[in-house]
């Protein structure tokens, strides 16, 4: 196909933020409420005679239910720009009332949200030993952050585009700053502080005192940075996927309360800042469990930002591998899960019967080569006033440094203690090393960490045999081998454990997550106020780290949007997910079915379309779009009612009748109760050069699939066609639980557009 000549302004890309400070705030008892109203219907600019008006009558509408006066004290945030609506520190009953008034889509409480926290982009097949591809779209072209970083520096970039609205705050930080390349930063924490008080002046900058800003910025659009490494390890060129990208970051998260950090009245003012400062992709790395959409932050947020042409894309969530913990369920979103790449950081358990068993560290400190030291399982060393459960996952005083000392120990992957901090728990007790081992839940999901003590992390088979040989050997011994960066591991991906999956436990019919992409042992710019393992006894600082989670990988999806957004300024945010899920692969590196942490055969459950393939991406074929009309009646066809649809999209609406879920035009197909049988509509467009395309399906287990017409003819680029699917069961009982097939369209040239199907019969 002929590509477009890249616009001569980059992308912005905006990010939701995270920073862990020092200073913890004392509680308050009043709740907090955001008070959702719909979408404004001000023109393309907003003035400030808008944004005046909006201000007053969200100070009359409040005060008609508890007073002007007091109106005034409890709002503490105005949705003004794009989303309408108003932040408030409200009384249970006035809140019950507000919620009556015909006007309010939606009052719910400010939730807290969680954070889902260099090789990845030569895995994605974007580079070949540090060089760009010739095909690459590369050449065609969030969170708190540590402006320091190279990854940010804005050498050879011109001045910033006239669009961007955006500032730098930096009012009270005055050593933060922003350049050509971070041209915007933010701070919000009202929200946070209507939860746990009046905070000090330390929370005020956008400054990334924690990492994970940083570092999921960096993944998304840092500049080209040599010789990046930790301690050494993974040495190479660090990269954005979008790296001539223009960034910014958007400031919501803090340190925890009750294990929350993000709050939603801050993150939808972020949205509502981000929207008016002018980006085009939003990457939001944090989440939680499954709300409505009309009481969660991040989907009315991300409406809004979708209805302005801006790509969202959020984490799925860390919550695996247990089926239906997926969040971030928006149709409007793409969602992330997390998977592996083929680099790894071998570092060898080997045993006094000389059996090796391959682990992973980042462990800067080692063993003498080849020197054995007595290797124990950690409730051996068990502190007298401990339990055996505490000392078997190594937690805080659960180890006796009498039993401990000189010894290798062996502690347990689980429990509310990090990987890390259990390495720094056999060190205080006295122990040389630590082999962390997985139980049959994570499988072969080990990750490289930082460890302060010489350690490796094995796999469930390595770890049954490990334990076999202490118990029946009288003096076991071990040692464990200096880490190594090792290249081109096979197979690669396989789904992370931790990566949250299917079924959309909101509504079935929309598969979620999306996509899974790179999000272990991901290599990216890093904050210098923490140390790499984020915990409060590492003194050690890295200018890039290696971190994993579904954070990690949502980021890489942010860049590909973004270079797909340069490439295509025209294309709506659907278009691109539609371009990124239909060109994915469900194969791994030796052309063998993906599979789980447990090496079993993954499901679009984990993976969603399958692993994203940027090079693929930027020439699909055919896209499945949509447009934020059929949002709209998708939350008709889910039961919405129509007054308050007329008031979230911001204009008159009508439910269309009839209507069905099932014909929402996603591109993937989810029947979740199919009763002999049923037919779903999809539409088609062209994006690429005229042709005809031919069906291919591969039927799911006692299911037929019947597709209608089974070729299509394209003579140009936006013609669109529609085809029907029939689904029927043939063989119930094969089927009573979800089974998976796949729909593909091929021009028999290059492009082959495959759609994942699930259902389940009833």
């Amino acid at each position: 196909m002929a590509f477009p000549t890249p616009p001569a302004l980059f992308l912005l890309l905006s990010f939701i933020i995270f920073s862990s400070l020092f200073h913890r705030p004392t509680f308050a008892c009043k709740k907090s409420y955001v008070v959702y109203l719909g979408g404004h219907t001000h023109g393309p600019e907003v003035s400030s005679v808008d944004i005046d008006r909006a201000t007053e009558s969200h100070y009359e509408f409040l005060g008609s239910f508890v007073g002007r006066n007091k109106a005034k004290e409890a709002i503490f945030y105005y949705y003004i720009k794009h989303i309408n609506g108003f932040a408030a520190t409200l009384e249970d009953e006035e809140a019950a009332q507000i919620a009556k008034h015909p006007k309010v889509v939606s009052v719910f409480l400010n939730k807290g949200r969680k954070l889902h926290t260099t090789r990845s982009w030569d895995f994605l097949e974007l580079e070949s030993d540090g060089v760009i591809n010739p095909s690459s779209i590369w050449t065609k072209a969030r969170f708190g952050v540590w402006p320091e970083s190279k990854s940010f520096s804005d050498e050879e970039m011109g001045p910033i585009p006239s669009k961007w609205k955006g500032i730098c705050e930096n009012n009270v930080d005055a050593s933060f700053h922003c350049n050509r390349k971070l041209i915007g930063a933010r701070y919000l924490n009202k929200g946070y502080a209507a939860v746990v008080g009046s905070l000090n002046s330390s929370f005020e900058s956008p400054r990334d005192n924690e990492g994970h800003g940083s570092h999921t910025l960096s993944t998304a659009g840092g500049s080209f940075v040599a010789g990046a490494n930790v301690f050494g390890y993974g040495n190479g060129t660090a990269k954005g996927g979008s790296p001539k990208a223009r960034v910014a970051a958007y400031k919501v998260c803090w340190p925890p309360v009750a294990g929350n950090q993000c709050f939603d009245a801050d993150i939808l003012a972020a949205f509502d800042i981000a929207i008016h400062d002018g980006v085009d992709v939003l990457s939001v790395s944090l989440g939680g469990g499954p709300i409505q959409f009309f009481n969660d932050g991040v989907a009315i947020g991300s409406f809004h930002a979708v209805k302005h042409g801006i790509v969202v894309i959020c984490s799925g969530g860390n919550s695996g591998p247990a089926d239906g913990t997926v969040g971030n369920l928006a149709p409007w979103l793409i969602t992330v899960g997390a998977s592996t790449i083929d680099r790894e950081f071998p570092s060898y358990v080997v045993l006094g019967n000389n059996m090796r068993f391959k682990g992973q560290s980042l462990s800067i400190k080692a063993l003498p080569n080849k020197k054995f030291f007595p290797i124990i399982r950690a409730v051996d060393a068990k502190a007298a006033n401990a339990s055996t459960a505490d000392a078997f996952l190594c937690q805080a005083g659960s180890l006796d440094p009498v039993k401990a000392k000189g010894k290798i120990l062996v502690c347990h992957r689980g429990g509310n203690n990090e990987r890390v901090d259990k390495g720094e728990q056999a060190a205080l007790a006295g122990a040389v090393g630590m082999v962390l081992a997985n139980d049959e839940l994570y499988g072969d999901d080990i990750v490289a960490d930082p460890h302060v003590l010489p350690a490796s992390h094995i796999n469930f088979t390595a770890a049954v045999a490990v334990l076999a040989y202490i118990n029946h050997t009288r003096s076991p011994v071990a040692y464990i081998t200096r880490p190594t960066t090792q290249l081109g591991t096979k197979p690669a991906p396989f789904m992370a454990a931790y990566s949250s999956n299917g079924p959309n436990t909101l509504i079935p019919e929309i598969l979620k997550p999306d996509i899974t992409a790179p999000g272990v042992s991901i290599i990216a710019a890093y904050t210098e106020a923490e140390g790499p393992t984020d915990e409060d006894f590492d003194t050690r600082r890295v200018l890039f780290n290696s971190v994993s989670g579904s954070s990690m990988s949502c980021p890489h999806i942010s860049g590909i949007a973004g270079l797909l957004k340069t490439l295509y300024p025209s294309w709506s945010p659907a278009a691109i997910r539609s371009a990124i899920m239909t060109t994915a692969t469900t194969q791994n590196n030796i052309n063998e079915p993906i599979t789980n942490a447990s090496m079993m055969k993954a499901t679009p459950f984990n993976y969603g379309a399958g692993h994203v393939q940027p090079n693929r991406a930027m020439d699909p074929g055919l896209v499945y779009d949509l447009t934020p009309r059929d949002y709209v009646n998708f939350l008709c066809a889910i039961g919405y009612n129509q007054t308050i649809i007329t008031l979230f999209s911001g204009g008159p609406y009508k439910c269309p009748r009839p209507i069905s879920l099932l014909d929402f035009n996603y591109p993937s197909i989810t029947v979740p109760k199919l009763n002999g049988s049923t037919t779903v509509t999809r539409a088609v467009t062209n994006v690429g050069l005229p042709g005809t395309y031919n069906v291919d399906v591969k039927n799911p287990a006692g299911i037929s699939v019947s597709v209608e017409p089974s070729s299509l003819k394209f003579e140009k680029v936006g013609e669109k066609k529609t085809f029907k699917v029939t689904l029927k069961v043939e063989e119930a009982k094969r089927a009573r639980h979800y089974v998976f097939g796949q729909l593909t369209w091929s021009d028999g040239n290059k492009h082959y557009v495959r759609s994942p199907i699930v259902v389940k019969a009833i």
